[in-house]
């Protein structure tokens, strides 16, 4: 999953004392973090510290690095994705090993990958798929190293078992599920350790579906491919694609993000499109019609960042408020109700600096 606080703050530690942390969603599995299995439908702090400086949610598991280089973990553990070597589930934060020079971390469905300030990439958690990157299709209950590289710089992915990686020069890499073609190779096949697509040094940024990858070049197009049946990849029609194929003409993009079968993004304009598939009212128009070309949402110009969520979309204004729509069964949104939205909501009635939506459970830092 990107974490657009990751390019403001660079490495860990850079962000001063950091920030305190805040989490709402569905608490069956300890995923929020506050020592209980209760649910929230509002935020709540976890301890006392202002001292996070990095977040990422998983489905009912979490992970965050602090200020000092230290990357800790709670929530579900059935596959290992606590990185503790051990299924012991954990409903508060626990330091994963002793580094103190943990990056940045990016938690998955039931998975998690973490970034180094030497720029080496770590993987632990479930491997179906060969998720991971490691090579093999075993599940890894402690951090393994992916590769020899270190020069890895954001990490995207979700449930579908796929994982799209930008390096420091612009190349994009993608291992795990190919099915759908959303491994954007050309074909329907899996991979165990990271392939590039395609000879580009232009990519900026991405978003990695269910079953559908959207990515972002560095001059402003947009770019998808993978599973197609709701309209996700935004092409005007249901036809899948195994490789990159452009959204449209428009070169402003800035912000992108994929839902589990739906898609949102942001331009340089401060307009917010969505399109793919709507049941829960995740596209923010109102209704339940799914779309299969970007659509604005409403006519403000002032949305800033898209986050990467389920089907729960949570975005932020320029103002650093939150607004949210789609599912909200678990308090997702934050709002006080356990109510679907199909039409933006605000989310807590505050500012934030950052929030990372999981797939239940949701983190943010102010």
């Amino acid at each position: 999953m990107t974490n657009p606080l990751k390019l403001m703050m660079g490495a860990a530690g850079t962000a001063g004392g950091g920030y305190a942390l805040w989490a709402w969603g569905k608490n069956e599995h300890g995923g929020i973090g506050d020592g209980t299995v209760l649910n929230r439908s509002s935020p709540v702090q976890i301890g006392s510290l202002e001292t996070w400086a990095d977040i990422s949610a998983g489905a009912h598991h979490a992970a965050a690095v602090k200020s000092d280089g230290t990357l800790w973990n709670w929530g579900q553990n059935d596959n290992g994705q606590l990185g503790s070597g051990n299924v012991v589930y954990t409903s508060s934060p626990v330091q994963l090993g002793s580094l103190t020079t943990w990056a940045s971390v990016w938690g998955n469905w039931n998975w998690n990958f973490g970034i180094t300030t030497a720029g080496v990439l770590w993987a632990w958690g479930h491997n179906g798929y060969g998720r991971l990157g490691i090579g093999t299709t075993v599940t890894a209950s402690s951090p393994v190293q992916v590769g020899s590289l270190t020069d890895w710089s954001k990490l995207y992915g979700m449930g579908g078992g796929t994982t799209i990686a930008i390096k420091t020069d612009g190349t994009l890499w993608a291992w795990g599920g190919g099915g759908f073609g959303r491994l954007g190779l050309g074909d329907t096949e899996n991979r165990s350790s990271p392939v590039q697509i395609g000879s580009l040094t232009t990519w900026a940024a991405a978003a990695v579906g269910s079953y559908h990858t959207l990515a972002v070049k560095t001059d402003g197009t947009l770019w998808s491919w993978g599973q197609n049946e709701h309209g996700q990849l935004g092409s005007g029609n249901v036809i899948l694609r195994s490789s990159p194929v452009q959204v449209g003409s428009l070169t402003n993009w800035s912000t992108v993000s994929a839902g589990r079968r739906s898609s949102r993004a942001v331009n340089t304009a401060g307009q917010l499109f969505t399109w793919g598939r709507a049941q829960l009212g995740q596209l923010g128009h109102g209704d339940v019609v799914n779309r299969s070309s970007p659509t604005q949402v409403g006519a403000l110009t002032t949305w800033a960042t898209a986050y990467p969520g389920g089907n729960a979309a949570v975005i932020k204004l320029d103002n650093d408020t939150l607004w949210g729509f789609g599912r909200n069964t678990g308090g997702e949104l934050a709002d006080g109700t356990a109510i679907n939205r199909s039409s933006p909501v605000q989310v807590t009635g505050e500012t934030w600096t950052y929030v990372s939506p999981g797939g239940y459970v949701n983190l943010a830092l102010k």
